[in-house]
């Protein structure tokens, strides 16, 4: 079912009710009645800790933060990486009201050059969400032995680790959409790492996501199916593995259901757990696609010296892109 050229339109609609169907459990939604447990004003934004209701059964922690001024403005969907760091999701991307964890302050060192994921979509003016995925941050399951444990009794129940993480990021997004503060029609998916899977899979599969940045996370699965790499790890690939759809489409299949939305996609050079054996496959596609859609100028394809890191320098690239798109 993958991309063979023919009618770009009829094959995403193809495509895409297949992928919904395969990935996405069938979940009742429930009113999203969040609540205000902190706030706290910094001065040129207000910072809030929400917790929102996902589904029956199913809460979580989010930071949303809003700029000063006269809105509505244009929203980022800030999706955190996996990292095997489970103490702190959406802390990974904006920094939370009060005492800062240890944790993030040191993961901002390690992969953003020293501060939040988001921070400076702050200040270029965007509204930021980020939410606690299931088994990071302030919610249930955190650890490899509790995630395992999780991701084999949502097998039991026929569902997958991976289907509900896309599951609540497209409620995530819906509420985005729903804030009074938030321009609707101007929502962005913004990832690194598993964050970066997450921002082009709900850009596919969201109509509130009109565009996305995706650093460090794109490959074809062949090239990924390969000893030592993350995708056939065990636990880490839970979250970014979808039973049977991968006999049907590629990963980069999947992410071009979003063409023509705007989309940037950007890899390491050095990247280990993405080497241009498998990522070069997976450029070709996306840019196949978004050229049948007549859009190749909204498609960024970028290969950066280095590694897995989302650094200031490839920031500043990814958001000036994004403010020209926004």
């Amino acid at each position: 079912m993958g991309w063979q050229g023919g009618d770009p339109d009829g094959w995403r609609d193809r495509a895409l009710a297949h992928t919904r169907a395969l990935i996405l459990p069938d979940l009742p939604p429930v009113p999203f009645a969040p609540m205000v447990e902190a706030e706290e004003d910094r001065g040129d934004h207000v910072i809030r800790l929400l917790r929102l209701h996902l589904a029956e059964g199913l809460s979580a922690p989010a930071l949303f933060a809003v700029p000063k001024g006269q809105g509505p403005f244009p929203a980022v969907l800030a999706l955190h990486d996996h990292g095997s760091e489970f103490r702190i999701g959406k802390e990974k991307c904006l920094a939370p009201p009060g005492p800062v964890p240890e944790a993030a302050e040191l993961w901002w060192g390690r992969f953003f050059g020293g501060r939040p994921m988001a921070q400076d979509l702050l200040r270029r003016g965007y509204a930021v969400l980020s939410v606690d995925a299931l088994g990071w941050g302030g919610r249930p399951g955190n650890g490899y032995a509790d995630q395992q444990a999780l991701a084999a009794n949502l097998l039991n129940l026929g569902l997958s680790a991976a289907g509900l993480m896309a599951w609540e990021d497209l409620r995530a997004a819906e509420f985005l959409a729903t804030c009074a503060e938030v321009d609707p029609g101007r929502i962005a998916a913004v990832g690194f790492s598993m964050g970066a899977f997450r921002a082009w899979q709900v850009a596919a599969l969201s109509p509130h996501v009109g565009a996305c940045v995706a650093a460090c996370w794109m490959a074809s699965l062949p090239g990924l199916l390969v000893e030592g790499n993350n995708q056939i790890r065990g636990q880490s690939a839970f979250w970014m593995t979808h039973p049977m759809l991968y006999r049907d489409l590629d990963l980069p299949d999947i992410a071009a259901l979003a063409a023509p939305k705007p989309a940037l996609f950007l890899t390491g050079l050095a990247d280990p757990l993405f080497p241009p054996a498998a990522v070069d496959p997976a450029f070709d596609r996306l840019a196949a696609v978004w050229s049948a859609q007549g859009a190749a100028k909204r498609l960024a394809l970028h290969r950066l010296p280095g590694g897995h890191h989302f650094g200031p320098d490839r920031q500043a690239l990814a958001f000036d892109w994004l403010d020209r798109r926004l």
